[in-house]
């Protein structure tokens, strides 16, 4: 089964985030010195479907390698996204997509470029500026972040909301 591709948005953004605590799982894979982060993203894309989507994630590892999982509201896990330096590798059921770098499959599957690294950035509190993004990460101490896409179009806001104890 193909998910529609402003749900494959989400799974990859999920860099993204809001509602239910997610029960704390053990990501499977070596990562290395990484960072841990659970919780709920949501992105709304400002197209001419108006897309919005919310989903729990787990994210474990840093820019250059890592793995993301994307959580339906029931704890099934419905994506995971695994990468390095060699590649990335998406995951969706039975369905493997594969690509030769985490960005070049983000762009493949939402049509824009995504800052990987600095969200990584963010989610530590770091206020790196990317150009067509804004950030506020005001709120952060209370496990919210939000970054706003406005070039290159369509617009974009990511919302997350960390589990407490993902902080």
């Amino acid at each position: 089964m193909r998910l529609p591709r402003p749900l494959s948005a989400l799974l990859v953004l999920s860099a993204l985030l809001a509602g239910c605590a997610q029960p704390v799982r053990q990501l499977q894979g070596e990562v290395g010195a990484s960072h841990h982060w659970s919780g709920r993203m949501a992105l709304q894309v400002q197209d001419s479907q108006q897309q919005s989507f919310s989903a729990g994630f787990e994210l474990q590892g840093r820019p250059e390698q890592g793995t993301l999982l994307v959580f339906n509201p029931l704890g099934s896990v419905i994506a995971r996204l695994q990468w390095t330096p060699q590649g990335a590798t998406l995951q969706q059921g039975e369905n493997i997509t594969e690509s030769a770098s985490l960005p070049e499959l983000i762009n493949r599957m939402t049509g824009s470029d995504i800052p990987v690294t600095a969200l990584f950035d963010w989610l530590q509190g770091k206020n790196t500026a990317v150009g067509g993004w804004k950030t506020d990460l005001s709120n952060l101490t209370q496990g919210r972040l939000r970054a706003d896409r406005f070039s290159p179009p369509p617009e974009a806001s990511l919302r997350i909301v960390l589990d407490q104890d993902a902080r």
